[in-house]
């Protein structure tokens, strides 16, 4: 299993049971109750514990997983439990909690406006890169480019489409 993901792995054991990162105490808690460190015994020299590909390595005891009696669903392969956690998975969860806010659904329904509006004019309008030179052509194009696509939203208002006279 991929280490990325191995921290995330559903166990058959129920949600409310998973392991839990304590980010105070900078450890995991395996679902059978047990912590699982970085590191087992103090060290004159600390170390980061951050492998060459960017993991921490979390272990539990093998003492404890032997006792255990969820150890042929959490561990079944290996002496004990043992968790990769990635160095960005801090900044993952961070906008895990963001993302289960009303705020953040309500930004993200705005930001899907706003965002199909700029690709309709990159492909429909062809705006995708910029015929006019410095910041005035730059600002004169796209203005060009809301009134165009302005217009269009207001023949669609009109029930038959635009009514031309004789000429």
């Amino acid at each position: 299993m991929n280490g990325a993901h191995q921290a995330d792995r559903v166990l058959k054991i129920g949600a409310e049971k998973q392991q839990a990162y304590d980010h105070a105490r900078d450890l995991y808690t395996c679902p059978g109750g047990k912590e699982l460190h970085q590191y087992r015994r103090r060290l004159s020299v600390g170390r980061d514990g951050v492998d060459p590909e960017g993991f921490m390595r979390y272990r539990a005891s093998k003492f404890d997983c032997d006792a255990c009696s969820l150890k042929p669903q959490c561990s079944p392969n290996t002496p004990a439990r043992k968790i990769l956690r990635s160095i960005h998975e801090g900044a993952r969860d961070m906008a895990r909690d963001i993302a289960a806010t009303d705020a953040y659904v309500t930004s993200r329904r705005e930001r899907k406006k706003v965002e199909m509006l700029f690709a309709h004019l990159k492909r429909i309008l062809r705006l995708d890169r910029l015929r006019l030179r410095g910041p005035n052509g730059a600002r004169d194009e796209f203005h060009l480019a809301a009134a165009a696509q302005n217009l269009r939203k207001l023949a669609k208002l009109l029930p038959n489409g635009p009514k031309l006279g004789p000429a």
